[in-house]
């Protein structure tokens, strides 16, 4: 999961970058509904706020955060076609703004 710190950070310029190692979760199926994702993302933020940007999650994901996440978390849905847009960065903007209170 690592991947990015070795082929997009260099050539972009970034340095290594923290990233959730999803483990032997990954594309795992829960009976619950709850994407493979979600408990790791969870536990990797520990209490610290967080926003999650994906076009997969779903109100599964959102009742489990908000049962299992102790701070502010943000889900946020974007188009698997159309990605990052406008509006979405307004919403993390405003996000981000709440939490640095």
């Amino acid at each position: 999961m690592d991947a990015a710190n070795r082929w997009i950070g260099p050539v972009i310029g970034l340095p290594d970058l923290p990233y959730v190692d999803f483990g032997t979760g990954l594309f795992s199926q829960r009976p619950d509904g709850v994407h493979w994702k979600t408990e790791a993302l969870v536990a990797h933020a520990g209490e610290r706020p967080f926003a999650w940007v994906d076009d997969e999650h779903s109100p599964a994901d959102e009742a489990y955060v908000a049962a299992h996440h102790p701070g502010p978390a943000l889900l946020r849905h974007v188009s698997p076609r159309l990605g990052l847009r406008e509006p979405d960065f307004t919403v993390l903007a405003e996000f981000a703004a709440t939490i640095r209170r």
